[in-house]
C-alpha cells in the first residue's frame, strides 16, 4: 500500500500552531502522533512526560511527548504528540484517526469517514 498524507494542525493554548503534512502510518499502526522536536518547541509546545516507544525495527527508544489539539479533515481531537527527531516525518497516529471516526481504506489508499463512531 502506498503512503497516505493529510494536512494536520497542532495547537494548544499559549502556543503557535504547528501545521504540516503528516504521514498516516497505516502499515505499522503508530498509536501516538509524532512531530519534529525543535519546530514544536519553537512554537511553544513543552514536554509533559516521557514514554518508551518501539521503532519499526523493534528498537525501544524513549521520547518526550506533549499534549495538543489535533485538527485534520475538518475534525478535531486531542492527544499525545511525540517530540521526535528533527529529521523525522510527522506521523498521524491511529488514536487520533479512530477518535474522530476516520479509518484507512487500503484498497483506495485513502482516508474514509465512518457513518458513526462505534461505542462498543
Amino acid at each position: 500500500m502506498g503512503a497516505i498524507h493529510v494536512t494536520v494542525k497542532l495547537s494548544r493554548p499559549a502556543t503557535q500552531d504547528y501545521e504540516s503534512l503528516f504521514l498516516v502510518d497505516a502499515e505499522r499502526g503508530a498509536t501516538d502522533s509524532l512531530a519534529p522536536r525543535d519546530p514544536m518547541l519553537a512554537a511553544g509546545f513543552r514536554p509533559v512526560g516521557k514514554m518508551t516507544y518501539e521503532l519499526a525495527d523493534g528498537t525501544p527508544v524513549e521520547y518526550e511527548f506533549t499534549l495538543a489539539d489535533i485538527a485534520f479533515m475538518g475534525e478535531i481531537t486531542s492527544g499525545r504528540v511525540i517530540l521526535g527527531p528533527n529529521n523525522a516525518e510527522p506521523i498521524l497516529g491511529v488514536t487520533a484517526l479512530e477518535s474522530v471516526g476516520i479509518t484507512v481504506d487500503p484498497a483506495n489508499r485513502a482516508l474514509k469517514r465512518l457513518p458513526a463512531i462505534p461505542l462498543k
